[in-house]
């Protein structure tokens, strides 16, 4: 496990050690604004304006930690196809014993062979993975922050979803990791597509981005 984002995960792994199996177990402040989160996720479907309606989709969970967002799907009724990926034994041993019957999976995705994976699930979310730093400094983030977006572009079939802080604050935390929309722009045209939705619209101090394959 590298160094670069190992704090990051024991930070989280810490959350649900104090906390317990509820939002604050990993990191977020309340209920009410993650199920806010889950369901600006899952609009990633909704969004993508080239998909065929009423067909199933499959989704990749990435950073499922406890396994929320599939608790939410399926109290919403979605009709999603899911699957949770961690690199965390906590998360996942949680996760299973919770959800036997659903398909989670431990994996490092910039150290492990992930080939097998390209192309599996339609849409890959991550949420949470990219909103903290921290200790780590803005530019070991975002390197990290780019090789894990790469990665999980080539592994969907249609787009990827994740959000970030807003630098649209009042003031900024140090451990918290606020992108400037232009940077994200620039590396997504650049590397990713160019068909991408960013949407403010949620009332958070975040920002989530769908990015679409071209």
């Amino acid at each position: 496990m590298s160094d670069t984002y190992n704090q990051i995960i024991k930070h989280y792994e810490d959350c649900f050690r104090e906390h317990g199996d509820n939002c604050r177990g990993v990191d977020w402040p309340n209920e009410a604004d993650a199920k806010v989160r889950y369901k600006v996720m899952l609009d990633i479907i909704n969004y993508d304006t080239s998909a065929v309606r009423n067909s199933d989709r499959s989704i990749m969970d990435f950073g499922c930690g406890l396994g929320h967002l599939y608790q939410y799907i399926r109290d919403n009724n979605y009709n999603v196809k899911y699957c949770g990926v961690d690199i965390s034994d906590v998360f996942l041993t949680e996760c299973k014993r919770k959800f036997p019957d659903v398909n989670f999976v431990q994996m490092d995705i910039l150290k492990d062979d992930y080939k097998d994976l390209v192309k599996s699930v339609d849409y890959v979310v991550m949420n949470g993975v990219f909103t903290e730093k921290c200790t780590l400094e803005y530019r070991e983030m975002k390197m990290y922050f780019e090789k894990v977006l790469k990665r999980a572009f080539e592994i969907c079939n249609r787009g990827i979803a994740f959000n970030v802080m807003s630098k649209d604050v009042d003031w900024e935390r140090d451990d918290l990791f606020h992108l400037p929309l232009g940077e994200l722009s620039s590396f997504l045209t650049k590397d990713l597509s160019r068909k991408y939705v960013v949407r403010n619209d949620y009332g958070l101090y975040e920002y989530t981005t769908y990015v679409y394959k071209d």
